[in-house]
């Protein structure tokens, strides 16, 4: 382990690892529904109107995050000359989830030596939760980094206040205030919130907060005030002050107090999810956590509890839950396994963490399990393509679980991430594209000539905004049929349930459709099957209804 942390080394390490779990899938997978394709959509809106002040789906207002993503995203896309590919506007999601992952290391190694923070950001590279929002054009991989720069100035701070390091100069101070700002730019609170919850649970915990000068908060406010407030400022001017109460009042509010969008779930939640969301980090995690909490007297593993328990604390008690939504908290779970893997501790080789193995196992046996199923409901039958990731996950799952049993702690991880490489890797790349039945969007895109106006009834996922472009319209099934009929060369999009409304009205303008091709599957944002019908309109009238035609000459 010396031989790997010396000098640049564990960064080059974590680079190409981090690589090989977020580049798979990047291009292949199609763009998914509903958040990324809406992210997705809007940020290219921007390159098409010049309006890069204003957020918009379509012609509706997108106060749901503030700017930065969007910012990034549009420059990605026109950077790499790529408007209309969906991994161009992936590429800033996995920069973020880079960039995490490095300061996870740089900061780490301050807090918890230079072995431990590598096993804990390694770790935290392969989290699977990690892995699917570096795939994904969302907001959480940026915002993890700039959670990791906040905290990790944090800790460097805590330390230097409790004699355990150096205090960090003024560099390292403005990065603290300049990852306030990108975090506010990319989602609001969040980052300012981790940081608040940390700063109070150390103030309780310690009784005292001196440790905290230094931070030059007139001057850091000035900072954060300057990178937000002019886009706060111009968005209140274009949109007349509603864009900001707006984002409050219909997406921060409604998740406050209560389930929005159908997504809730009790207390205990995400404490259930994480030896899943976590694979294959929550093989350590769990122990790496109850070990800190018995040495918490240790001021790094003290920041790390601080850092981790009220923020996750709040997630659970929050209405609305989605999986991603404890990401700020995994690095320092990270670095808590870490730092027990690096010392061999005992707290790994007790009885509950042995059972903890065995259950963790089981992640990587679903895993294998779903590769086997999801071809048959989801893609032609069972392929070879199922095969490698299977198996994959198979062995990723019972190896490390040996490997600790038996008390070889870092070859463990090893092996858990040796094995997370190839099944994310096989699973983004190959299996994933290939499950044709979840991607109605881009089989509907596929049948049609690049181009054609497009009406869609009853079938109104993003990704057909995104696929098909921004003039797409969602409509009803008349409103379809009223489409075809104003507009040359149109197609509509029927899903079947709206298929009687949209034949009565091209009935009533006595006028006939042809379906030119037919798509069905699963529209798994609703988690109902659908069947799409592609209708042109006949180029010749119908004959009214017990009329012949004209006389034969």
């Amino acid at each position: 382990m010396q031989r790997l942390t010396g000098g640049m080394r564990p960064y080059l390490l974590l680079i190409v690892l981090s690589l090989a779990l977020y580049l798979p899938g990047i291009a292949a997978v199609p763009p998914i529904d509903r958040d990324e394709s809406r992210f997705a959509q809007a940020s290219h809106q921007m390159l098409e109107s010049g309006d890069y002040i204003r957020i918009k789906f379509q012609e509706e207002s997108r106060a749901k995050k503030p700017v930065g993503i969007y910012w990034l995203q549009a420059a990605s896309a026109r950077l790499f000359e790529a408007p209309q590919s969906i991994w161009a506007y992936r590429l800033p999601s996995m920069a973020g989830a880079l960039a995490a992952v490095l300061l996870t290391f740089y900061f780490g190694q301050t807090l918890v030596g230079r072995p431990a923070a590598l096993i804990g950001a390694a770790l935290l590279a392969g989290a699977f939760m990690l892995v699917s929002e570096a795939h994904q054009a969302k907001t959480d991989a940026v915002l993890l980094a700039a959670t990791v720069a906040a905290q990790g100035v944090l800790g460097r701070l805590y330390l230097a206040g409790n004699g355990a390091a150096k205090r960090p100069g003024q560099a390292i101070i403005l990065a603290f205030w300049v990852a306030q700002g990108v975090g506010i730019l990319i989602k609001g609170p969040m980052v300012p919130m981790v940081s608040l919850l940390t700063l109070g649970c150390l103030w309780i915990a310690d009784r005292r907060i001196g440790w905290i000068r230094g931070i030059r908060p007139f001057a850091g406010l000035l900072v954060v005030a300057a990178m937000v407030g002019p886009w706060a400022a111009a968005v209140s001017t274009a949109t007349d002050g509603q864009f900001i109460g707006q984002a409050v009042k219909t997406d921060l509010l409604p998740k406050l107090l209560g389930a929005q969008e159908s997504h809730g779930a009790p207390p205990g939640y995400y404490l259930l999810l994480m030896t899943a969301t976590l694979w294959p980090a929550s093989l350590f995690a769990l122990p790496g956590f109850v070990r800190a909490v018995k040495a918490r007297q240790a001021s790094a593993l003290r920041f790390c509890l601080a850092w981790i328990v009220p923020a996750w604390l709040v997630f659970e008690a929050v209405p609305t839950k989605l999986p991603h939504y404890v990401l700020p908290t995994y690095p320092a779970l990270a670095l808590l396994a870490g730092v027990a893997v690096a010392a061999g501790d005992q707290t790994l080789r007790a009885g509950w963490a042995k059972a903890y193995y065995g259950l963790w196992a089981f992640v990587g046996l679903a895993l294998a399990a779903l590769f086997v199923i999801a071809p048959t409901r989801l893609g032609e039958s069972y392929t070879w393509l199922s095969a490698a990731p299977a198996a994959a996950a198979l062995l990723s799952g019972l190896l490390p679980t040996v490997l600790a049993w038996r008390g070889r702690f870092q070859a463990a991880v090893v092996a858990a991430l040796a094995g997370a490489v190839l099944t994310y890797g096989l699973a983004f790349q190959t299996l994933l594209p290939h499950l044709d039945r979840m991607w109605l969007s881009q089989r509907v895109a596929a049948a049609l000539p690049q181009g054609t106006p497009v009406a869609a009834a009853g079938f109104h996922e993003p990704s057909l905004v995104f696929l098909l472009g921004t003039a797409t319209r969602l409509t009803n099934g008349a409103g379809a049929a009223d489409f075809l009929l104003s507009t040359p060369d149109a197609v509509a999009v029927v899903e079947k349930a709206s298929e009687t409304g949209f034949l009565a009205t091209i009935a009533e303008a006595g006028r006939s459709v042809h379906k030119i091709a037919e798509v069905d599957g699963l529209n798994y944002s609703s988690g109902r099957a659908a069947a799409l019908g592609l209708w042109d309109l006949e180029s010749k009238p119908a004959t009214p209804a017990g009329l012949d035609g004209p006389p034969t000459p």
